[in-house]
């Protein structure tokens, strides 16, 4: 391959034209139904099946060139296809979101922030009186924020106070069955240390026969898509204030070797002065100062080609997925995206450097965009010699308040008014939980 050219979907057409025809029926000689250019690719079927292709490949002009990948090479680089068909199905299950929960883009985990909330200390102190076995003997469900697979997230009041949580109720069956404790015991870890006011806070846990809980502030701003869904796209001062609360989010929690990996508009969630927060942590994980995981997890949209090819990866796969949000932000869907997850996957390796960008978005975050999703993680801003300080000092930020961010000082763009801390109108409806998960007593929750 060349060093600007990389595919796991069989030969790359990488000069001039190449015609594709086929026999039919109706015609004595082939006839052309396609012609390839620069950046396509044919064969690809090869790769999966022992199916016999019924075109013709045939190159129009001198000079042509194809790059090839037999399916030996293809499948000691990224496995074989039913390797990979089991490997996304297990994905997918993991992750909750399958390709219609993309498209209908509800979060299966939210957490919310806190309106009118005493200060962070008070509210320790207060929770740290209930019991750790029955949350709901203080605490009463006001209405669900949020569902999913491994449960749901429910906005409670605690009893006689006008004070409110996210709860976060998880089924410790389907932990153990999808085996994600390591997960969630990263999750919890990672919150409890977490001080920054870009993070979610969490409060306190509790777990009994069934389920697992984590208490949380509350965010009742709603989510980023929910916003991004109805405006259609941000215009780019709103887009440059998102990106700067994610950037400072991503600022701690590299400086404490926590990586992030599922950055998307359904994980950054609005509190009360219209400031972001980044919440979610199932897939964040501490790794030391040049080590790499190996571990496949994120959205399909915005993995980095180091996870897709398992070839290891770190912080830099944080810094892609910001680029992508950046263009997300601006046009309103990601730049990669697929009928199905493969084929988003192609995409990706196919790069970012020769895409044609719409319009709408302007030379300054195009310029970021491409920084920041260069195909080689070595060479991503952010994961340069300056480190984040790159990415704050790019043009796209020229003048851009960054000590009024960190302050919290900076007028958001995205406050919403809200009567109360019960107020929780910028979420949908959900039918109350009628089914009992069965006990799950293995032990592996002994720290909640």
């Amino acid at each position: 391959m060349t060093q600007d050219e990389e595919t796991v979907d069989g030969t790359r057409q990488t000069a001039n034209m190449v015609k594709v025809t086929q026999t039919t029926e109706n015609h004595e000689l082939p006839q052309t139904i396609n012609t390839l250019h620069k950046g396509d690719y044919f064969g690809e079927k090869a790769l999966i099946s022992d199916d016999v292709r019924s075109a013709n490949i045939m190159a129009d002009e001198n000079g042509v060139e194809c790059l090839v990948i037999d399916r030996e090479t293809f499948d000691q680089t990224v496995g074989t296809f039913d390797e990979l068909q089991k490997y996304l199905q297990g994905y997918v299950a993991t992750l909750d979101r399958d390709d219609k929960k993309r498209h209908a883009r509800r979060s299966v985990s939210r957490h919310q922030s806190q309106p009118l909330s005493p200060d962070v200390l008070h509210l320790k102190e207060m929770v740290s009186e209930f019991p750790p076995s029955k949350p709901f003997d203080h605490l009463e469900v006001v209405a669900t924020l949020g569902v999913g697979g491994f449960g749901r997230v429910e906005l409670v009041k605690v009893r006689g106070e006008e004070v409110t949580f996210a709860l976060k109720v998880i089924k410790k069956k389907h932990v153990v069955d999808n085996r994600q404790e390591e997960h969630i015991h990263s999750e919890r870890k990672i919150l409890a240390e977490a001080r920054s006011p870009f993070v979610v806070k969490l409060y306190r846990t509790f777990k009994d026969d069934k389920f697992v809980y984590m208490l949380l502030e509350a965010c009742l701003g709603g989510e980023i898509w929910s916003l991004l869904r109805d405006r259609g796209s941000f215009d780019e001062p709103t887009a440059k204030f998102c990106v700067g609360c994610v950037t400072e989010a991503f600022d701690y929690l590299h400086r404490k070797g926590v990586l992030y990996r599922d950055l998307k508009p359904e994980n950054l969630m609005l509190d009360t002065e219209g400031y972001i927060k980044l919440v979610d942590f199932g897939f964040a994980k501490k790794i030391r100062c040049g080590q790499k995981t190996w571990t496949f997890c994120g959205t399909p949209e915005y993995v980095a080609p180091e996870i897709i090819l398992n070839k290891g990866h770190n912080f830099s796969v944080d810094f892609w997925s910001l680029g992508i949000l950046v263009f997300e932000l601006l046009t309103g869907s990601p730049p990669f995206s697929g009928s199905d997850q493969m084929m988003t996957y192609t995409f990706i390796l196919k790069g970012i450097e020769k895409m044609d960008f719409p319009k709408k978005v302007t030379k300054r975050p195009e310029d970021l965009i491409r920084k920041l999703c260069r195909r080689n993680p070595s060479e991503r801003l952010g994961n340069l010699k300056n480190g984040i300080a790159d990415i704050k000092k790019h043009r796209w930020f020229n003048g851009f308040n960054w000590e009024g961010l960190k302050d919290m000082t900076l007028q958001s763009p995205l406050k919403r008014e809200l009567t109360g801390p019960t107020d929780h109108s910028y979420f949908d409806s959900y039918p109350p939980d009628e089914e009992s998960p069965p006990d799950e007593q293995s032990g592996w929750d002994v720290d909640f």
